[in-house]
């Protein structure tokens, strides 16, 4: 497919996610994204992220399959979820569920380093393929269960699960730094809420549900 066309779709669907954010005004408590976080999303390719046999659908504002009964989220709320996170130039980004990469790449345009966990060890590897020739040099991803987070590397400033758990995971809530943010869906299969949590500067946790979501649950490991 030619690059001009596909430039031309990417400024689309980028124009559909700001007319989203405007519909969803009374769920954010604003009427637009942050300006970063479009720009953002207008960098990342997300043509290079979906099998190709679906690089027509790439900019479509729309979940894609990728495979093991998996999909990369709709942009929009890839957009949503880390214009929620508030993230700043010096941060270090945990993502739990790594799909083909798509969401790592464009956290990594915002943070200083993202550490991506993958429990699918396919999507996984095709993900560590795809962002290392795109230039994506600040990502570090590895395959296991993103419930336990990353130990190795924490504290994070930031964390986006990018699959439903009932409860914010524990583990995950103690890898998060005081005065970090985290955004996860939780709730039961058909009665998921898109969830930021908070944690103060003294470790104190609040939450607020932003808006109905329905994503694929959190996987564990056997």
């Amino acid at each position: 497919m030619p690059d001009q066309l596909l430039d031309l779709m990417l400024e689309q669907m980028v124009q559909i996610i700001g007319a989203h954010a405007r519909l969803a005004a009374e769920h954010i408590g604003r009427d637009a994204l942050d300006d970063k976080v479009m720009r953002a999303m207008r960098r990342v390719p997300r043509h290079e992220f979906v099998p190709p046999e679906l690089t027509a659908y790439a900019y479509a504002d729309q979940p894609l399959p990728i495979g093991f009964d998996k999909t990369t989220s709709q942009p929009f709320i890839v957009a949503l979820m880390t214009d929620l996170l508030d993230i700043h130039p010096g941060d270090r980004v945990l993502e739990v569920g790594t799909g083909l990469g798509y969401h790592a790449a464009v956290l990594s345009e915002l943070a200083e380093q993202v550490f991506t966990v993958e429990i699918i060890e396919e999507l996984g590897t095709k993900a560590q393929r795809r962002l290392g020739p795109l230039g994506y040099g600040n990502i570090q991803a590895r395959i296991g269960n993103g419930e336990y987070g990353w130990p190795q590397y924490a504290p994070f400033d930031r964390i986006v699960v990018c699959a439903a758990s009932e409860l914010v995971p524990p583990a995950l809530l103690g890898q998060l730094r005081p005065g970090g943010r985290m955004v996860v869906p939780t709730g039961l299969a058909d009665h998921q809420s898109l969830t930021l949590v908070e944690k103060s500067p003294e470790g104190r946790i609040s939450t607020r549900e932003i808006l109905p979501v329905r994503f694929a649950l959190l996987e564990t490991a056997n």
